[in-house]
């Protein structure tokens, strides 16, 4: 499958600049020039965090219980908030079936206070984002092996990154979307079932941009969760097996730059999410807590919700000061929700 229109326009401010065009120096001077109102590297979706606002410190203690809403999901990931219908998205998974032992998921919906219900059926999704432009679900599939997106409006599906090179992704977990429609991935073996191995044994962290899917890095072991800062100019990727989170320098054309270790030791990192202020939250599977980093990775106090299993967070409701968590053993997984101090990204 290829790039299809609508994906084209992922974001409001999208650009039409492809590296097939133009080199990649034209592509990035061409990017500059036609957008110099962003002002640097686009960041978060428009209007998620408020230009020059300054805040204090974004927990209300250092160590908080976030209380859970509803139970006895099968194994739940990838929460986004989608501002304009008032929900939180988020996969369920179940065991996997058939030959290659390919875990089915469905895509819950939770409005509050308290109504959950399926919002799609089959989807075949991990981690889950918004377009910039608020219409579209982007989400990391590996029933396909690829990242898709589906409309809000009618569930409609299409690609975003079909393979690189012509050879199937392990299974992508996670994703991020930047506020021009660059998309960054990360693709760990964990869901890829008994499927063959197209990757040669890496697994990476890929970019998607003008329909152009690139490597971004191939060295890291289990590649899991994957957030940007809000100025966009620093990706944080968690390395599963590596119990580290690092973060490399990102170019306004959306290229990324020399990695560095962000947050030494963190047991089995799985999602993360950003705050307005840049603080940055992840999830420990080895611990059950949602561990919370200052911008310049000094860790501020933690999250615990529930005793096992914490997936993944995302910030939401209608001022964006609710952290969302997934969170719970295998067929008892749950969500749950803290208010805290900063808003933050809606996944």
């Amino acid at each position: 499958m290829t790039w299809r229109p609508t994906i084209a326009a992922l974001a409001g401010l999208c650009l039409a600049v492809s590296a097939t065009t133009l080199p990649a120096g034209a592509a990035a001077a061409e990017h500059v020039s036609a957008h110099a109102a962003l002002a640097g590297p686009p960041g978060a979706p428009p209007g998620v965090c408020p230009t020059g606002a300054s805040y204090g410190s974004p927990l209300p203690a250092g160590t908080l219980t976030a209380p859970r809403i509803q139970g006895g999901f099968t194994f739940l990931e990838g929460p986004v908030w989608v501002a304009d219908g008032g929900y939180l998205l988020m996969s369920d998974m179940a065991g996997g079936t058939g030959p290659y032992n390919v875990q089915p998921s469905t895509i819950r919906r939770f409005t509050p206070p308290a109504t959950f219900d399926t919002f799609i059926a089959n989807s075949g999704s991990n981690g889950l984002a918004l377009s910039a432009d608020g219409q579209q679900l982007v989400a990391a599939t590996h029933d396909q092996r690829n990242v898709s997106a589906y409309q809000l409006s009618d569930q409609a599906r299409s690609t975003v990154a079909p393979n690189y090179q012509g050879r199937a992704f392990n299974s992508p977990n996670d994703v991020a979307v930047r506020s021009d429609g660059v998309v960054y991935f990360t693709d760990p073996n964990f869901q890829r079932g008994n499927r063959p191995d197209q990757m040669s044994g890496r697994t990476s962290v890929f970019r998607v941009s003008g329909g152009q899917v690139s490597l971004v890095d191939d060295r890291l072991r289990q590649p899991n969760g994957i957030s940007l800062s809000p100025d966009g100019s620093t990706l944080y990727v968690g390395a599963y097996s590596e119990n580290k989170i690092y973060k490399y320098a990102v170019q306004p054309d959306g290229s990324v730059g020399a990695r560095s270790v962000f947050v030494n030791y963190i047991g089995g990192p799985d999602g993360g999410t950003i705050d307005c202020a840049g603080n940055v939250y992840w999830t420990s599977g080895g611990d059950s807590l949602v561990h919370v980093y200052s911008p310049t990775g000094t860790q501020l106090g933690t999250i615990r919700s529930g005793s096992s299993g914490t997936t993944n967070v995302a910030f939401g409701g209608p001022d964006r000061q609710t952290l969302f968590v997934t969170s719970g053993r295998w067929g008892d997984s749950g969500l749950y929700s803290v208010r805290l101090n900063v808003p933050g990204y809606p996944y």
